[in-house]
């Protein structure tokens, strides 16, 4: 290894170690914070809160090492640039790329790691931290009375609406389900206005005292007609003492794992098992619904069932192959009842069939969603950390800024930009909206033309913004003028004949040429066009015509475009709302409109940009013509492409029209 590689090295290393190290200890912190209510008041060892929080680091590496990654590089690149290490570097012809070889090879062998582990260790820390949780969750349950949610302690579910008192003993507004003997219906609801704990902390029994309520219990008749009237048995009680023996469930084993098929506990072969055996349940299940549905959807009944008369009616069917009449014509009209009568059964039937079994595929694509997201997130982690790499090592070169300060920021800002994307693709495609496998690697795909670009220009020597090309388009926009810009006001107070002679004469009565151009167009606004230009002897090309006739198509498609992108931005956002209120008609008459507005502004955008290269084709200036990014771009970012190409293209017919003129 070459002096200058295991100084880049050193240095990184240093950094990487002391950062990672800092930013691990935050997040345990706020682990901490988040789950304390958890390991508060359950008498727990420190042992037990080693392992917890040893079970929970692990899975702060997919959060840990990419920002680490992005910050260290940032940090130690930019610390090269702003200590001017780098431009000794070139000057003995190293450059960027050279620089970063040395340490490239590191991060690829560290995002191979990150992937063993994310592989490995991670699945093992879900296994142990989530049956850990659940273990402890199991002690001292009186404790874990929350307020304004369902709390389940043995076979009791209870929810409390207000707890008050010194020790949380009083509580307002109870609610308890009671599970039956099979363990999972709820046979028995109590609710009650008040009541109070009236247990001792360390007592054995959780003795709860209700007031003021009532009890309903579910019946079972031993008849099965009588079931369908689902009967019940209601009471009403002043006081109501209900004790529950919590000694079994303090006899909690923590080390127990009564789950280890989750699927962020599983490894790639355990997910790609888990996978193919969903798949194949998706494929039966709707293998059985097409079954089901073929089967009810017949109004044939079976065939050793049929009377004389059916056959022979199949018969004349038969027989008569090219019927194209209504087929109720070839029954009686007692038949014609009984089928009717019978296809609206088999509906209805349908129809139920269909709602209950949509619920459950819906879940069950959920599941398998899950677990592609959990199995690709495994590759697109090792990846994200070359990539980060390659985002802050020519960030850090392009600021040149080293330290906490400002690469802080930066690299934040980044990382929280690619963590969010992150969180909505895979949100998105939990509920089957967005490919469960480009989710995975959204994030890190959003990251990679950033980190070309960002190379590209540090290796360029360029710098991270080019402020000229940025303000220029805003200048014109928003009509800021230079401090020594030319003001055109004073044409408008002008005679037409004075304007012609300015038009013909500037130079002599010692204008710039720009003048020329704002001349011609306050006489175009008077009504005066090329063709009577000409006839005061102001000599301008006939192809100019042509170039403002193109132009003119251009503004006017460009208008209709920015009007149904408005429109269809509008009754997006507004379908949002609606569904969010359970208004699903409106909700539903929103996303139509909106879906037609937007597919007519696709169309008039089309012909807007058709006219921007017949416009440019026309002047003989193709290398001016909008790249294609800019185009791509423009659709999703129109409210603020729109007035760029505007901009754009009236300063080059300003350019047209003063080389037109002779």
């Amino acid at each position: 290894m070459k002096v200058l590689d295991r100084y880049i090295l050193t240095t990184y290393l240093k950094t990487f170690i002391s950062v990672f190290l800092i930013l691990m200890l935050i997040f345990i912190l706020q682990t901490i914070w988040l789950y304390i209510k958890e390991l508060a008041g359950k008498d727990l060892d420190l042992m037990i809160v080693g392992k917890f929080l040893m079970y929970f680091m692990p899975k702060l590496i997919p959060l840990v090492v990419p920002l680490t990654i992005l910050l260290s590089s940032i940090m130690v690149f930019g610390s090269f640039a702003e200590n001017y290490e780098f431009a000794a570097m070139k000057s003995t012809g190293i450059s960027l790329q050279r620089s970063m070889s040395g340490l490239s090879i590191f991060i690829v062998v560290l995002a191979f790691m990150t992937f063993w582990f994310s592989n490995n260790v991670i699945p093992w820390a879900e296994l142990n931290s989530y049956n850990l949780r659940r273990n402890i969750a199991k002690l001292k349950p009186a404790m874990a009375i929350a307020e304004g949610q369902f709390n389940e302690i043995m076979n009791y579910n209870i929810k409390v609406e207000k707890k008050s008192g010194d020790k949380g003993q009083f509580l307002e507004d109870v609610t308890i389900h009671i599970k039956g003997s099979d363990g999972r219906k709820n046979a028995t609801t109590i609710k009650s206005k008040t009541g109070e704990l009236a247990s001792s902390k360390d007592s054995e029994v959780l003795k709860l005292i209700l007031y003021d309520g009532n009890y309903y219990s579910d019946v079972t008749p031993s008849k099965a007609q009588d079931k369908k009237k689902v009967p019940f048995a209601k009471s009403t009680f002043e006081k109501y003492i209900i004790n529950i023996d919590l000694s079994k469930m303090n006899e909690v084993d923590l080390d127990e794992q009564s789950q280890t098929d989750k699927y962020n506990m599983l490894s790639i072969n355990g997910l790609s098992k888990a996978i193919d055996s969903l798949e194949k349940r998706k494929v039966d299940d709707h293998k059985s619904l097409a079954k089901i549905l073929l089967q009810r959807s017949t109004v044939i009944k079976n065939p050793n069932t049929k009377t004389v008369k059916d056959k022979a009616t199949e018969e004349n069917i038969k027989r008569d192959s090219i019927y194209s009449g209504e087929i109720l014509d070839l029954f009686n009209t007692r038949k014609k009842v009984e089928l009717v009568d019978a296809a609206a059964r088999r509906s209805v039937s349908v129809r139920q069939i269909i709602s209950s079994k949509k619920a459950t595929l819906k879940k069950s694509k959920e599941w398998l969603n899950k677990h592609y997201i959990s199995l690709y997130e495994k590759f697109a982690l090792g990846f994200a950390c070359i990539i980060l790499f390659f985002v802050g090592a020519p960030l850090g070169a392009l600021i040149r800024k080293g330290g906490i300060g400002l690469p802080m920021v930066v690299a934040i800002l980044l990382f929280l930009t690619y963590h969010f994307i992150g969180i909505f693709a895979t949100n998105s495609a939990k509920n089957g909206s967005f490919n469960p496998i480009l989710a995975s690697w959204f994030s890190t795909l959003v990251m990679l033309p950033l980190g070309i670009t960002l190379t590209r220009r540090a290796t360029a020597d360029r710098g991270l913004f080019e402020i000229g090309n940025v303000s220029e388009p805003f200048k014109k926009i928003f009509k800021i003028k230079e401090k020594n810009g030319v003001d055109y006001k004073f044409l408008n107070s002008l005679t037409n004949q004075e304007l012609f002679n300015i038009i013909k004469n500037y130079e002599t009565l010692g204008h710039e040429e720009g003048v020329r151009y704002e001349a011609i167009q306050i006489l175009k606004s008077k009504g005066i066009d090329s063709k009577a230009l000409r006839e005061y002897h102001v000599e301008i090309d006939n192809s100019f015509d042509s170039s403002e006739s193109i132009t003119d198509d251009y503004h006017d498609h460009s208008k209709f475009a920015i009007i149904l992108y408005s429109i269809g931005a509008v009754l997006l956002v507004l379908f949002f709302i609606f569904r969010n209120n359970k208004l699903p008609s409106l909700a539903s008459a929103s996303i139509q409109l909106s879906i037609v507005s937007f597919t007519l502004f696709i169309v008039y955008y089309i012909k807007s940009i058709i006219n921007t290269f017949q416009f440019y084709r026309h002047i003989n200036k193709r290398e001016k013509k909008l790249s294609i990014f800019f185009l791509i771009l423009g659709i999703p970012l129109y409210m603020i492409a729109y007035p760029f190409l505007r901009v754009k293209v009236k300063e080059d017919l300003r350019l047209n029209c003063l080389e037109s003129l002779k």
